[in-house]
C-alpha cells in the first residue's frame, strides 16, 4: 500500500453527471452509463471485501515499507530474505474460508507489491515465489480457493518496484538517499520498465480465468515522483479492458481528470466525511483498512482496532454509500495470526444476523434524520431502513420526523417487533413528561441491551 497510449479517440459526451461535458474518450474506454451501472452492481450490492498483503516483508514482519523504512538496498533485501521465504502452513482454502464466514464477498491479493516480489510464476522476473523454498505458484491456488466459496476475485498490482533494474530511484525508493545509486538513473530505461508491468499484467490478466477487480497502487507525480507518463497509464488501462473487459479498476493511475480513468475512489485509512464527490456529483468509493497500523504482517505492532470499531466502520462505510476493503496480513509461513483471526470471527458473528443491513444498502435517503448516536443503512429494493445503534440507549430511542413513515419495527438479529408510537399517543397514555417533536416516533426499547456487538433495528418503511 501506499503511504498515503493509444491514439485512436473519439468525442463522447459523458451524461453520467460526473463529467457533463464534451471529452476525448478513447474507443476502448467507450461505455454507456447504464453499461457501468451493470459492470459495477456486484460490487456496490457486496460492500465488503479482504484484502491481503503478503511477501517477502512478511518474514522481517516490521511492516510491508520495512525495506523503504530501513532504506535496505535491493541485493541485500533479497539476499537476505528470499531464499527463507517458506510458507509451509499456507492453505489458501482456509483463507477463503475465514473471508467468507467474515462475511467478505470478495478477496484481494497483492500479486506483487513495491519490493517487486511476485507470487506467481512469472516469466519476466526470477524475483518470484517458485524460485524460494515455497517452490510454487501461490496465486493460482489462491484464485481457485476464493472462486471455490463463490468469492469474487482480486488482484493488487503494484505500479512501483524497488528490485527492478530500469525503475529509477525516485524520492519513496530505498535508495534515495544513496548518491552513488541515483548517479546510475541515467543508465536506466524506464521504457523497458513501462513494458515489464505490461508483461506481468497480461500474466495476471490471462492466466487464472476472470478476475473481478484490478487494485493499482500507487502514483506520486511532482518532484522525484513518478505519474501517469511515468507508468504510461493510458496504455495500461488500454490493455487491462483488452483482457478483463468486465473488471473494475481503481482510481490509483493518476488519471484523475478522466472519467473514464477509474472506476471508484479509494480513501486509504481515512474515513470521508461524507459520501466522497468528484465535481459536484457522488461517485463510487471504497476505503481500504487494515486491523492496526501495518498492512503486511508486523509482528509487534499492537494498535490493534477492537471487533466493535471494525464493525462500526464496516457500518459507517455503508451508511455513507461506500464499500469496505479490510486488510489481513498472513505471517511468513502463511497463516492468518490468532489477533485477526479473533477479529474475523468476531465479524463473520455480527454478519451472521445483521448482513441484511449491509449488503445492498447504501445511505439513507435525507428525509430520514440519524438519531442520536445511530448509523443508517438503507435497502432501496425492499425499502427498508435499519438504524445502527452504537450506544445503548435507556428504555427509549427518539426517531426524529419518522412519523407516518414506519409500518413496522424489528431487531434484526432475532426477528422480535418493537413497539413504537407517536408523541400524541404517548401523552394520550400518560406520558406528559415526553420530550420528542410532534412528528417523532417513540421507541420503547428493553433495559439490557441484546447480547450482540451493535444490534439493529430494521424498519420496515411506508
Amino acid at each position: 500500500m501506499k503511504k498515503m497510449i493509444s491514439t485512436a479517440v473519439t468525442a463522447l459526451t459523458i451524461v453520467t453527471g460526473l463529467f457533463a461535458q464534451e471529452v476525448q474518450t478513447p474507443k476502448w474506454a467507450a461505455e454507456t452509463p447504464e453499461q457501468k451501472k451493470e459492470r459495477m452492481a456486484w460490487w456496490q450490492e457486496d460492500r465488503f471485501g479482504m484484502f491481503i498483503h503478503w511477501g517477502l516483508y512478511a518474514v522481517p514482519a516490521r511492516h510491508e515499507w520495512v525495506q523503504n523504512y530501513e532504506q535496505i538496498a535491493p541485493d541485500v533485501y533479497r539476499e537476505k530474505y528470499f531464499n527463507v521465504f517458506n510458507p509451509d502452513l499456507y492453505d489458501p482454502k482456509a483463507w477463503a474460508a475465514q473471508a467468507k464466514a467474515a462475511g467478505m464477498k470478495y478477496v484481494v491479493l497483492t500479486a506483487r507489491h513495491h519490493e517487486g516480489f511476485s507470487l506467481w510464476d512469472t516469466q519476466y522476473s526470477d524475483f518470484k515465489a517458485p524460485n524460494t523454498p515455497a517452490k510454487r505458484d501461490l496465486i493460482k491456488p489462491f484464485v481457485e480457493a476464493v472462486r471455490a466459496e463463490g468469492l469474487k476475485v482480486g488482484f493488487y498490482f503494484s505500479l512501483i518496484d524497488w528490485h527492478h533494474p530500469d525503475f529509477t530511484i525516485d524520492r519513496v525508493h530505498p535508495l534515495r538517499n544513496d548518491q552513488a545509486a541515483i548517479a546510475q538513473n541515467s543508465q536506466k530505461d524506464m521504457g523497458r520498465f513501462r513494458q515489464f508491468l505490461k508483461n506481468q499484467l497480461t500474466e495476471l490478466l490471462t492466466n487464472y480465468g476472470k478476475i473481478d477487480l484490478l487494485f493499482f497502487d500507487f502514483s506520486y507525480p511532482g518532484e522525484n515522483g513518478k505519474g501517469h507518463e511515468d507508468w504510461d497509464s493510458e496504455g495500461l488501462l488500454e490493455l487491462v479492458r483488452k483482457l478483463q473487459p468486465g473488471i473494475l479498476v481503481n482510481d490509483r493511475l493518476d488519471l484523475p481528470d478522466k472519467p473514464w480513468g477509474w472506476d471508484y475512489v479509494t480513501p486509504e485509512q481515512f474515513m470521508p466525511k461524507a459520501w466522497p464527490e468528484r465535481n459536484g456529483v457522488r461517485v463510487p468509493w471504497e476505503t481500504c483498512q487494515t486491523f492496526s497500523g501495518s498492512w503486511g504482517y508486523h509482528r509487534d505492532e499492537n494498535t490493534w482496532k477492537s471487533p466493535n470499531q471494525l464493525i462500526a466502520m464496516l457500518i459507517e462505510v455503508v451508511s455513507k454509500g461506500g464499500n469496505l476493503l479490510l486488510n489481513v496480513g498472513p505471517t511468513a509461513r502463511g497463516n492468518f495470526d490468532d489477533r485477526a483471526t479473533e477479529r474475523l470471527d468476531a465479524i463473520g458473528q455480527w454478519m451472521k444476523y445483521n448482513s441484511r443491513a449491509i449488503y445492498g444498502c447504501t445511505a439513507a435517503p435525507e428525509k430520514f434524520e440519524k438519531p442520536d448516536n445511530c448509523l443508517l443503512t438503507y435497502n432501496p429494493t425492499t425499502n427498508r431502513l435499519y438504524v445502527h445503534l452504537l450506544q445503548w440507549p435507556f428504555k427509549t430511542l427518539y426517531l426524529p420526523n419518522y412519523r407516518g413513515k414506519v409500518k413496522y419495527a424489528q431487531f434484526l438479529h432475532d426477528g422480535s417487533e418493537i413497539r413504537y408510537t407517536s408523541r400524541s399517543s404517548a401523552e394520550a397514555g400518560g406520558h406528559t413528561t415526553v420530550t420528542a417533536g410532534e412528528n417523532d416516533l417513540i421507541v420503547d426499547l428493553p433495559v439490557v441491551k441484546p447480547q450482540i456487538e451493535i444490534p439493529v433495528i430494521e424498519l420496515f418503511l411506508e
